[in-house]
């Protein structure tokens, strides 16, 4: 039920489109899951930093689709395009009344698929920070599956400096407060 949520976000683009689903049987044919065409928005959840595809008909999500860096919406004809999400396990396919509302809406997906791989860096360097400490129980697990080997090694390069710099500025506001506090003590006597 977690798409209402995102319905306090204000959709940043929307559209009207016949939305179908492959037949999860054949993998070829297309299940019109709307009898008419239905509003499809683009909606950006800050509380998860996503944006995703959403298109209810009814009170029924016909689309919750979470926009990753790796989808890809193609073009099939001058009105029908298509986008496979792997963790709906589905493909979805839009059919739209023009040739123009059906290229705005891959412009648009181009651009929060965008989004979608920039807000992913950030919360991998995130993680990447978080975890330095326990990188190998933690940050292995979680860093594997998305990031390439070459990566990982320039990982640990950036962590070993992170460490010194950061117990040096623990040490001197310790040093610091010292004089400090004799100050202090040598004033009031």
């Amino acid at each position: 039920d977690f798409y209402f949520l995102s319905f306090r976000e204000q959709p940043i683009f929307s559209t009207r489109a016949h939305v179908f689903q492959i037949d999860p049987n054949t993998k070829k044919n297309w299940v019109p899951t709307s009898k008419h065409a239905v509003t499809v928005s683009y909606f950006y959840d800050s509380t998860r930093n996503v944006y995703r595809i959403i298109s209810l008909d009814g009170s029924k999500a016909i689309i919750n689709s979470t926009i990753t860096p790796n989808m890809t919406f193609t073009k099939t004809s001058q009105k029908f395009g298509q986008w496979a999400d792997s963790r709906a396990n589905t493909v979805y396919g839009l059919g739209f009344s023009s040739e123009h509302h059906l290229s705005k809406f891959a412009e648009k997906f181009q651009e929060f698929k965008e989004a979608a791989r920039l807000a992913k860096e950030k919360s991998q360097e995130k993680m990447e920070l978080t975890s330095t400490p326990s990188q190998e129980s933690a940050g292995g697990d979680i860093q594997s599956p998305l990031t390439p080997e070459s990566i990982n090694g320039t990982d640990d390069e950036r962590a070993t400096p992170e460490v010194t710099q950061n117990s040096e500025p623990r040490a001197e506001p310790t040093q610091n407060a010292l004089p400090f506090t004799h100050r202090y003590r040598f004033h009031s006597h």
